[in-house]
């Protein structure tokens, strides 16, 4: 299929690619990356979010590259470059990816609810409302998807706000020193922050969703660049606010930070917190499920409801039977580094192929 393949009326404006983007990417990874930053690479840790996000730049260029060339998704590209075996055979990893990434954030947010607020309520419950409801936004089609991304950075970014209240507990001494990590080191911590990085790959599914999608990418990079700029921020605060050995040790420094406010109306902040977030995760969920969903009826030519019924129940039976902290590992090992690394080293190599074969037609 390529872009001319999707109705007019069910595409969106470029703007709305920032939106997309920008919630994609901030996710429940926001609330915990500091601990294993901190241990890798101390008061340096800033520099491998750069770092990572410099990468994150590079790779949507690279997308936009390959789609100036071959117009579509990812499956028309893998097709193009590889034959239809092939091709459908990377297509269906980049499924099974969108698939592992969707259920990646709802597992962590349904263990950070857990652990902050109802222990004793079963997972699968949460998993239940969470199933219901991003199968009733899909049914919406992309363009209310789009609106619930919207949403989500307009409702959400206040709470970046109540990171100010920290700093009139911070010891400014705490970022310092600098430059004192080997590059080893600061490659380490890029590559653990990537978690938080991700969603930006999306667009390889909605990119025949947008109106003239080529002059989206300026919006596409801004989404980024905003996320970068955000995680630096949220990092550089917790450097102030925590000593390193505590930052070490602090399973969810966000949380715990935002968790000293006092208000004369309300107790415990951080509940107010953990149930906003919900706002936020949803977009992580929904599009993640919409484009594993999307790539399946690309392949196999089923309505799109039949694979977003099928991996809802794959979820939900996960959730009923192996949800532990133990499976949460696994699946995060499966997508950094080994999601990341697929990503940094197949696109390009997508992008030479494709390449070489329109040089090879024109001669």
């Amino acid at each position: 299929m390529n872009q001319a393949g999707v109705n007019e009326k069910y595409k969106v404006s470029p703007f709305y690619v920032f939106f997309l983007v920008h919630s994609m990417q901030t996710g429940v990874g926001v609330l915990s990356f500091q601990r294993v930053l901190a241990k890798i690479t101390g008061t340096d840790g800033w520099i491998s979010i750069l770092l990572a996000g410099l990468i994150v730049h590079i790779l949507i260029w690279v997308i936009y590259k390959i789609f100036s060339i071959v117009p579509g998704d990812i499956i028309s590209a893998n097709n193009h470059a590889f034959g239809k075996w092939f091709g459908n055979f990377f297509s269906l990893i980049f499924i099974v990816y969108f698939l592992l990434l969707g259920m990646t954030v709802m597992i962590s947010y349904i263990n950070v609810i857990h652990v902050w607020m109802f222990e004793e309520v079963a997972s699968w419950a949460f998993a239940l409302v969470f199933l219901i409801l991003i199968y009733y936004i899909n049914t919406g089609g992309f363009r209310t998807i789009t609106g619930i991304a919207f949403l989500s950075v307009i409702l959400t970014y206040w709470l970046l706000f109540v990171l100010f209240y920290a700093m009139k507990y911070s010891e400014l001494t705490n970022l310092f020193p600098v430059f004192h990590h080997t590059l080893s080191d600061i490659w380490n911590g890029t590559r653990n922050t990537s978690l938080t990085m991700l969603g930006f790959e999306m667009i390889m599914m909605y990119y025949p969703f947008i109106k003239n999608a080529k002059t989206s990418q300026k919006y596409a990079h801004g989404g980024a660049m905003t996320t970068t700029l955000m995680t630096i921020f949220v990092y550089l605060v917790s450097l102030v606010f925590y000593s390193q050995k505590q930052l070490q040790l602090n399973i969810w420094p966000t949380l715990s930070l935002t968790s000293i406010v006092e208000l004369p109306f309300i107790q415990r902040f951080e509940y107010i917190e953990v149930s906003w977030w919900a706002i936020v995760i949803i977009p992580n969920m929904t599009i993640a499920l919409w484009a594993a969903s999307r790539g399946f009826k690309r392949l196999f030519n089923v309505q799109q409801k039949y694979p977003l019924w099928g991996m809802s129940i794959i979820i939900l039976l996960i959730n009923i039977f192996v949800f532990d902290v133990d499976s949460l590992y696994i699946l995060n090992k499966i997508i950094n580094p080994y999601g990341v690394l697929f990503l940094v080293l197949y696109l390009p190599l997508l992008l030479v192929i494709i390449y070489i074969k329109k040089m090879r037609e024109r001669s």
